[in-house]
């Protein structure tokens, strides 16, 4: 059964007609708390059973330098996962494309005031970083670990079902797995979100089988980027008590925008995962 959702968008752009503006305006940023759609989890703000952050990529950003030259780049945003609120991804897009037609005097200038207004929407410090259209650094890379989606499986749930989740208890393992087939559903407009989901752990043995059917069981669940990834981690934790763990989606680009979230066992700081070919 699908987890009931706090109707958290009530006022926000997305699923709504929008003019989309010639000229800077942040105001355009519509942030969400992220405490309401964590509550249904269990998630408490004063102690997250998690850290870890969101990684934005923008595929569509340009500016014009005092000349009146326009400037494109790629950028990617940084939200720690323990910031007050997560900023809504149609807002975003909204307040990017609002840089197309305004002056500013160089990179950094774009940098601080990135910096500034979205540190401002998220409740906490959001870092920036501005890639050339060619840089090395967006050239893809396969996921690390073992692929578990060619498994021969039935499945027949498609909303999510934790108590498909099943682990060997005398079997101490440390082991990456991943799988192309995460799809959820975006909140509002019920459009899909394509994603590939990483798992990286120490603890019992996962039992490979169920957990694709279990990733398989969010194809009918709609819910941001963010919290699909914390109801993971949160139920994998539950079902199998790992000592470490880590999950991380990437999310396949939907208007210049791609989304990344990842949550981990406190004190660890695992390495991430490279951007994938189809984002």
């Amino acid at each position: 059964m699908t987890t009931p959702r706090p109707d958290t968008l009530a006022d926000a752009p997305l699923g709504r007609e929008s003019a989309y503006p010639e000229r800077y305006d942040a105001g355009l940023l519509f942030p969400i708390e992220r405490a309401a759609n964590r509550a249904p989890l269990g998630i408490e703000a004063a102690s997250l059973p998690f850290v870890g952050g969101d990684e934005w990529w923008a595929f569509e950003l340009s500016w014009l330098d005092p000349r009146g030259k326009p400037v494109v780049a790629v950028a990617r945003f940084r939200l720690p996962a323990d910031s007050p609120c997560l900023i809504e991804s149609k807002s975003w897009k909204l307040y990017l494309n609002g840089f197309n037609q305004t002056t500013f005097a160089d990179r950094d200038a774009v940098i601080e005031l990135l910096q500034r207004d979205l540190s401002a929407a998220a409740g906490a410090p959001v870092t920036v970083e501005l890639f050339g259209v060619d840089d090395p650094a967006l050239a893809p890379a396969p996921l690390p670990g073992d692929d578990i989606d060619e498994l021969d499986v039935a499945i027949d749930r498609y909303t999510p079902a934790p108590e498909l989740l099943a682990c060997d208890e005398g079997d101490i393992v440390e082991e990456t797995l991943h799988s192309h087939l995460l799809k959820s559903n975006c909140p509002v407009t019920g459009q899909p979100d394509w994603g590939s989901v990483l798992i990286a752990y120490r603890g019992p043995r996962l039992d490979r089988a169920a957990l694709l059917r279990y990733i398989v069981s969010y194809r009918q669940h709609q819910d941001f980027h963010e919290h699909c990834v914390e109801h993971i981690f949160v139920d994998l934790m539950a079902r199998c008590r790992p000592e470490r763990l880590l999950v991380m989606a990437r999310y396949v680009r939907r208007g210049g925008l791609d989304i990344n979230p990842w949550r981990a066992t406190p004190g660890w700081t695992p390495e991430l995962p490279p951007r994938l070919l189809r984002q």
